[in-house]
């Protein structure tokens, strides 16, 4: 498994977020993780990455516990993607991509020649090698996020954190990333996105995790997960889930809106 855990609760002072949280994610899966604001998706992703250190239970990331693991030890086993990122500099793409090799180096060392290559190599991956010299802040949005997935794949960690890549891109640029992000776990990266779009989770998640009022409310696959009862009680909106394409799609449409 590429993620496992157990028993997992968390609190900010006496409120409690996170409950019980059980979850296994294999190896080369890519999960998306539904659920309306404020119900602990983010916390949930902070603990797993050693930022909400003061949770109970277990979190074990390639067999590794990581409450036993220093932050360059952690940076071996995961990366995180955040949902946004506003560089002071105006950084090339390719430093943008070779900040993250340098989980093998000492203190006050410096990247070297193979740590560029393995930048290259990750811009290459991704397809966007034109990019390398181009100024980070003066790129689009969705070629920043493709930037910010060739730096974690730079960073050769097995397991893949996102919080909502998509949020702020145009639908080309949404189809372009998420589907970057589905190739990727084919290849056998573990991946887990947070999304507030069913239709997305459906159409490019192996696995579908609902998380609401802190608690794991549901987790299997799509077809098994994303249903109208699940989407109308879970965002309180009155859907239908018409499915297309051999249940290859499922798009959910709010009833009330068509009835206007």
């Amino acid at each position: 498994m590429s993620i496992e855990i157990q028993h997992l609760n968390f609190s900010y002072g006496r409120h409690q977020v996170l409950h019980d949280i059980n979850v296994e994610i294999p190896d080369g899966t890519l999960v998306n993780v539904l659920g309306p604001n404020g119900v602990g998706k983010s916390t949930l992703f902070r603990c797993i990455l050693g930022l909400n250190p003061d949770y109970t239970g277990n979190i074990i990331v390639n067999g590794k516990d990581m409450r036993h693991l220093s932050i360059k030890e952690r940076a071996r086993e995961i990366s995180y993607i955040p949902q946004s990122h506003s560089p002071v500099y105006d950084y090339e793409v390719l430093d943008v991509v070779l900040m993250s090799t340098g989980t093998d180096l000492g203190m006050l060392r410096t990247p070297g020649k193979r740590h560029v290559e393995r930048a290259y190599a990750a811009l290459e991956r991704i397809g966007i090698e034109k990019l390398a010299h181009r100024t980070y802040t003066q790129i689009s949005g969705g070629e920043q996020q493709l930037v910010l997935i060739a730096r974690a794949i730079a960073q050769e960690a097995q397991t893949i954190i996102m919080d909502e890549p998509t949020s702020a891109l145009d639908y080309g640029n949404t189809v372009r990333v998420l589907s970057c992000v589905r190739q990727l776990a084919r290849e056998g990266l573990s991946i887990v996105q947070s999304t507030h779009q069913p239709d997305h989770a459906f159409l490019y998640s192996d696995r579908t995790l609902v998380i609401n009022h802190g608690r794991v409310h549901a987790y299997g696959t799509p077809q098994e997960v994303i249903t109208k009862e699940l989407v109308s009680d879970l965002y309180g909106v009155d859907v239908e889930v018409n499915s297309l394409y051999d249940d290859r799609v499922r798009v959910c449409v709010p009833v009330h809106e068509i009835r206007k």
